[in-house]
């Protein structure tokens, strides 16, 4: 299990540290002390678990948590912090546990069998997914002011969504709009040809041209028809994992 710890504390940072690596499923552990620190080492590395503290000097263990949602495999979450009065808030955004400061190994070592658990049950899921026959089509239908267009699935570049509405782009540069949902057209292809780049973006990887540098420290994809899409952080990694970057 590959292991980060999120704490603005440097001694509580080393001591987390410490029981995490008396226990044998911990592989490495990694610290950060602060949310751009984390993000960076998320985008790097491959973390299994997270142990964050909510109280970051200035920032909130909450906003990384909830920017975990973004990512296309999220790290598990377990809340070790001085304060019980936010446990339910934890729980309420999937937290696996809630640690009580000041450390002790038995917890430690419960903490990290909830997570152990919970990764398993997550590996064999991904497993059966994997092993299922996939529910792509060759067609999509939308339908809008009474007409009902008929797309073929390999012709579509792109699918963005902004200020609720969906806009399929095809290779014919033709726009269709929907009030349908990116997660519905994201069940409709074949996910070993599209890839969702943005949590408002998905694109098809043989329509992409070019990737290009753009603000803080993030990339801009050129498509075959010339649309820009942005690749949000948390869908970079995945990204240069399936262009072999």
């Amino acid at each position: 299990m590959n292991i980060l710890i999120v704490d603005d504390e440097p001694l509580s940072r080393s001591e987390l540290s410490y029981l995490l690596k008396q226990n044998i499923t911990v592989a490495k552990v990694t610290e950060a002390e602060g949310i751009k620190d984390a993000l960076s080492i998320l985008l790097t590395q491959k973390i299994d678990l997270i142990f964050l503290d909510i109280s970051l000097n200035e920032e909130n263990g909450f906003t990384l948590a909830k920017e975990l949602k973004q990512l296309v495999n999220p790290p598990l979450v377990i809340f070790a912090t001085a304060y019980d009065k936010y446990a339910i808030q934890a729980f309420d955004i999937n937290a696996i546990d809630y640690v009580l400061k000041p450390f002790e190994q038995t917890r430690i070592n419960q903490a990290l069998k909830k997570a152990n658990t919970a990764l398993l049950n997550r590996e064999q899921l991904h497993k059966e997914d994997n092993t299922a026959p996939k529910n792509t089509a060759d067609f999509i239908t939308l339908t809008a002011d009474e007409k009902t267009a008929v797309i073929k699935t390999k012709d579509i570049v792109s699918a963005t969504v902004e200020s609720g509405l969906l806009t399929i782009t095809t290779n014919a540069n033709r726009n269709f709009v929907s009030h349908e949902t990116l997660s519905w057209i994201k069940k409709q292809l074949d996910p070993q040809k599209f890839i969702q780049v943005h949590r408002s973006a998905i694109v098809c990887l043989e329509y992409i041209r070019e990737i290009q540098p753009w603000f803080n420290h993030t990339f801009v994809l050129i498509l075959t028809n010339n649309e820009r899409v942005p690749v949000g952080r948390s869908f970079i990694k995945d990204l240069k994992q399936r262009l072999n970057m």
